[in-house]
């Protein structure tokens, strides 16, 4: 006689971390101001949390933060934080504004190397507190991604913005609307998953899980400058910029597939910075497609002068990624070779 031996799966464990933004935010009903709540009480605002077959710890910033008010010193801290209880938990859900979250979200994604577990950025653009808020779906869902699973492991195992019935990788994404509930676009690379009646993963565009230990950094540098073309742009301002004291790297925010005024002044301009070992890295203007240099005759001299294709990056991936790789004290040539790979899905190669 066979018998099988049934196993009960152990339950998923996620940490809810609370920065700040309007997520968790309630209404006075005297004043009508908007106040952080307790996170202590977080069930009480949405019981939905109690069905879930998850364990849910929380951990709340003493001061929430407005997303407006986002330095990478948090996303230090927020490193930090997934590091110390990485172990303990099989996923992670961030509550964030939703202003600044794609810069988190690039920015997380670049400082946990070897990830082999979720961790999703979500928020809202109306209050916990307010009766037609989006921010309880938002949550919920979030929760449930991150607690999913596949043969006992997890399901998603990157960065991730969850926000109006979409999963995105994080360093794809840019807020385009802070007018409707679908506040954000991820342009060159499709949803990772859709929320219908089922959670439907696209699991070819997901990131395979890492086998290696998870590897965080903390050095982050901030000295970049941007220089966004316009036409008529002058000398003199694109000067100040470019000849700025302490600026290790310039993004070029250019025109179409990376095109930018071939005048003179302007070359001769990027020529000296690139002289003097400052990286000059172009992405386009545009909110889908990329920067193919030497595609157009008004982009061939930026491929000649040594500025670097940013590709289909965005802009928030571009500034992370650069404060990242300036950050580990790398030489110009190991940057711009790191600019050239994708490093964690932020770029189609």
């Amino acid at each position: 006689m066979t018998f099988l031996i049934m196993t009960k799966l152990k339950k998923s464990s996620v940490l809810l971390i609370y920065t700040g933004g309007t997520i968790g935010m309630m209404q006075d009903v005297v004043t009508g101001e908007l106040k952080p709540f307790d996170f202590k009480s977080l069930t009480k605002q949405i019981p939905e949390l109690n069905k879930f077959d998850i364990d849910l710890s929380s951990i709340s910033f003493k001061e929430p933060i407005d997303s407006s008010n986002m330095h990478p010193s948090v996303w230090i801290e927020l490193v930090k934080i997934i590091k110390d209880n990485y172990k303990k938990h099989d996923g992670f859900v961030i509550l964030h504004g939703s202003d600044t979250m794609s810069f988190t979200a690039s920015a997380l994604s670049f400082m946990l190397e070897n990830l082999s577990k979720p961790v999703i950025l979500t928020g809202s653009q109306l209050p916990i507190g307010i009766i037609r808020t989006d921010g309880k779906e938002n949550l919920i869902t979030a929760i449930e991604i991150a607690g999913a699973k596949e043969k006992n492991k997890p399901l998603v195992s990157e960065v991730c913005i969850y926000f109006e019935y979409k999963l995105y990788r994080g360093n794809r994404t840019f807020k385009y609307n802070s007018a409707h509930f679908d506040a954000f676009k991820s342009p060159n690379y499709p949803a990772l998953a859709e929320a219908g009646v089922d959670i439907k993963y696209n699991k070819s565009a997901l990131l395979k899980p890492s086998t290696k230990n998870l590897k965080t950094y903390s050095e982050l540098d901030n000295d970049i400058a941007v220089l966004k073309l316009f036409p008529g742009i002058s000398k003199k301002i694109t000067s100040a910029i470019i000849n700025s004291h302490g600026v290790k790297a310039i993004i070029l925010e250019t025109f179409g597939a990376g095109n930018a005024t071939t005048e003179t002044w302007f070359t001769n301009e990027l020529k000296k910075a690139i002289d003097k070992g400052i990286i000059v890295l172009n992405i386009t203007q545009c909110l889908e497609g990329r920067v193919i240099q030497g595609k157009y005759e008004t982009s061939s001299h930026l491929k000649k002068l040594g500025v670097i294709s940013g590709a289909d990056m965005t802009f928030e991936s571009a500034v992370t990624k650069l404060m990242f790789l300036l950050g580990q004290k790398l030489t110009t040539k190991e940057i711009t070779k790191s600019l050239l790979k994708d490093l964690r899905g932020e770029l189609t190669l």
